[in-house]
């Protein structure tokens, strides 16, 4: 404990230690102990986060409650990676079709992009981390159920595909109640550090949940991982649970659900750089998602057994894990619109490598390269939406977020699958990575890089919001 107390105080120390990029007079300001000169024409939500700096990407980790939401985080995305190996794979045995793989992938998705929103708006209304324990204990029951239908040997492929669509109900619970209990536990310029720790907790569970879900498999069986499934997402319950995060005041309490979600449309709809991060999200997923839904048949392709489908997700875990730690740099080599731009570019010949290449050997670093571009332009988005989001509509804005994310996925699974069992999958994949390319030059001037609305923006947005929820 002595020892990690002085490991916090060294990075506060090193992160504070930073150059100086005020005015000669603020500087004078900040001298004399009056603090630097703000002007008074910019909002604090106006002001840019700091990157953080190599050091300072752990320091939100010394915040005890933000640690223990994090292993929560951490554990319930072990099992979200666990059931996607599993059921992809299980899929792939009872049916050969590459649609009804890719279709596992969609069914998965589509209940965050139908409940992102009523997910977000109960965030705002009803407690936020009861709400993501219960998330948690829903997945678990769905793992349960998984596992004895598969015991009794009455697992079809139609079965598969509904407790997929359910499983997805608890994922579309927990992701906008999650992302909106972040921001309250660091301060603002610690917020790009955290999110990325966020990232890196899923690409961690990424790697791990997959090769103990091949694990379990080769040894134990599918039963067992169903399971151990079940097991993990109680833990993350518990963690939970036990977790002080600050008393969570809606203000939206007063209204009903239906106006709520209406104030959260109205929100985004007024918000010109929420559009463009939507946009966005939504054209990247629609390509980058049919790696990861044909990944199985990837695999299949080249013999693969369970073992190394999941030594292939692991690939990308380790892609995405070694970008997370080159990120601060990353940030600050050039501006949003041009980090989600290159990493696009990077991800199109990722793929079309990963779908020429002659053997698994060749594949896997094709697969680390795919997941540390997908990391860095995810993150990228969702720094940009989490800035320009108020507290009181962060639940919903970080909800119609995540359905954008979720219907491009859910879109690109279903498309990338017509097309492979219309074509190959090889095929299909380059026709992925090309339509991508084509899609970013078309929307290059969609722009992701504002910090936040103007001033006069913001007032414009909240009073729609409040015009639209008193309506209700």
């Amino acid at each position: 404990m002595l020892h990690s107390a002085r490991l916090c105080r060294a990075i506060a120390v090193t992160s504070d230690r930073r150059p100086f990029r005020g005015s000669p007079a603020s500087a004078l300001s900040a001298t004399a102990g009056h603090g630097p000169v703000r002007s008074p024409l910019r909002s604090p939500l106006s002001m840019p986060p700091t990157p953080p700096t190599h050091s300072s990407v752990l320091q939100p980790l010394c915040e005890p409650v933000f640690r223990m939401l994090w292993l929560a985080w951490l554990t319930g995305n072990m099992t979200m990676w666990m059931n996607d190996v599993s059921t992809s794979w299980l899929m792939a045995q009872l049916s050969d079709g590459p649609m009804m793989v890719a279709l596992v992938q969609a069914c998965a998705s589509l209940p965050l992009f139908l409940l992102g929103l009523p997910s977000g708006a109960l965030a705002d209304l009803l407690d936020r981390k009861r709400l993501y324990a219960f998330a948690q204990f829903w997945i678990a029951v769905v793992s349960t159920a998984m596992a004895v239908l598969v015991a009794l040997g009455g697992m079809t492929a139609p079965w598969l595909l509904a407790l997929s669509l359910a499983n997805g109900v608890g994922l579309a619970m927990r992701f906008p109640v999650f992302s909106a209990i972040v921001p309250t536990l660091v301060p603002r310029t610690q917020l790009p550090a955290a999110l990325t720790l966020n990232a890196l907790a899923i690409n961690v569970s990424r790697i791990a949940g997959p090769l103990l879900a091949g694990v379990v498999i080769a040894s134990l069986g599918m039963v067992a991982v169903f399971t151990l499934n079940a097991a993990l997402s109680l833990l993350s319950c518990v963690l939970i649970l036990n977790c002080r995060t600050p008393a969570h005041l809606p203000a939206a309490r007063r209204q009903g659900l239906m106006a709520t979600m209406r104030g959260g449309l109205a929100f985004v709809a007024q918000s010109p750089p929420m559009r463009n991060v939507l946009l966005r999200a939504f054209l990247f997923f629609v390509h980058a998602n049919g790696l990861l839904a044909l990944l199985p048949l990837v695999a299949k392709g080249h013999q693969a057994n369970a073992t190394t489908y999941t030594m292939l997700l692991a690939s990308m875990g380790a892609g995405a894990i070694a970008s997370a730690i080159a990120l601060p740099r990353v940030s600050d080599a050039g501006s949003r619109d041009r980090v989600v731009a290159v990493g696009i570019v990077l991800y199109a010949l990722a793929v079309c490598a990963a779908a020429l290449a002659p053997s698994l050997w060749l594949v896997a670093p094709a697969l680390a390269l795919s997941g540390g571009v997908w990391l860095c332009v995810v993150n990228t988005l969702t720094m940009s939406a989490q800035l320009v989001l108020p507290n009181g509509v962060r639940a919903r804005g970080i909800a119609i977020y995540q359905m954008a994310i979720m219907g491009g996925s859910a879109a690109g699974a279903a498309l990338w699958g017509q097309v492979a069992s219309q074509t190959s999958v090889q095929a299909a994949l380059i026709a992925s990575a090309a339509s991508s390319l084509a899609v970013q030059w078309l929307s290059r001037r969609v722009s992701v890089d504002a910090e936040a609305l103007p001033k006069h923006d913001v007032a414009t947005a909240t009073a729609a919001t409040t015009e639209a929820a008193d309506a209700g």
